[in-house]
């Protein structure tokens, strides 16, 4: 009679169902959903919802405070402040959502080489240590003194400052699932190392990197306000919450309006998309799902 292998069944993920139930019960994540999509609206609609020009100048109509004709009021130009806050949206959106796809995108390249192959790993990872030994901030403002005030050098100087992070859940995740069941039997039966990072290693850190890119994106807009605030970020000529901050903190005493309200719209962005992340956590881990 011939023998019969028998090979562990993978780890099932959870179905829609249970993602669905996951999210009942947990409303805070439903309303971070529900901001974060407002402001991406707001985003995409900014030509339609913005009163004027966010650039145009009225040194006439400078520091008005906020009222009917202007919402936010204006700043000390005479630009619309509530037009530039939607404009900065486009901004801070941007830059947290590609930087976040970015660090997703390197840390799983990295991660699942360096997490199976053992010499890369030596080497690899203390270059990751090396950088996370620098704090990001700090990291992004080394990075964009090199380079000119841009947006697309903004995102890489932010991805290369949090990617570290990202390739260390990588690898730690596909150091325990390489010890798996299914993976050794898959090394055993000759599978291919592409195939077996594919076909079982991938599917399984899904759920975990979700959460993290939350993460990264709400970090993301937090530094690049920080890069915009003290002169290293985007261009003063593109409106951004952190440069609305900036051009207003020279007249706090008199138009304090000028850095509350970016300061509430980058407070509820990160809350938003943090709430979300928590929420995705909740949904997508087994061992909470049982608990709960």
């Amino acid at each position: 009679m011939a023998a019969v292998a028998i090979v562990a069944p993978k780890p099932t993920s959870p179905t829609w169902r249970n993602f669905r139930e996951a999210l009942r019960r947990h409303p805070t994540a439903i309303a971070g959903a529900v901001v974060l999509l407002l402001m991406v609206l707001a985003a995409v609609f900014a030509p339609w919802l913005a009163t004027v020009d966010p650039e145009a100048v009225a040194p006439v109509k400078r520091l008005r405070p906020p009222g009917t004709q202007w919402w936010f009021g204006t700043d000390m130009m005479g630009r619309d402040v509530y037009s530039r806050v939607v404009y900065g949206t486009r901004v801070s959106l941007s830059i947290g959502i590609s930087v976040a796809l970015l660090t997703t995108l390197f840390g799983i390249a990295i991660g699942l080489v360096t997490g199976f192959v053992r010499w890369m790993d030596a080497i690899v990872m203390r270059v990751m240590d090396g950088l996370m030994s620098i704090p990001p901030v700090l990291l992004a403002i080394a990075l964009m003194a090199l380079t000119r005030a841009s947006i697309q050098n903004v995102i890489v100087a932010i991805t290369l400052a949090e990617t570290p992070r990202v390739v260390r859940l990588v690898r730690s995740l596909v150091l325990t699932l390489r010890e798996e069941p299914y993976v050794q039997a898959a090394v055993a039966a000759g599978t291919t190392l592409p195939r077996i990072l594919w076909r079982h290693i991938l599917p399984n850190i899904v759920a975990p990197l979700l959460v993290q890119a939350t993460y990264v994106c709400a970090s993301a807009m937090i530094t690049e306000a920080i890069l915009s605030f003290i002169g290293a970020g985007t261009p003063p000529n593109i409106p951004s919450w952190g440069n609305i901050m900036a051009e207003g903190r020279s007249m706090f005493g008199l138009a304090n309006y000028l850095i509350f309200f970016p300061g509430v719209c980058l407070s509820l962005a990160v809350l938003a998309v943090n709430l979300m992340g928590d929420g995705l956590r909740d949904a997508l881990d087994p061992r909470l799902a049982r608990r709960m």
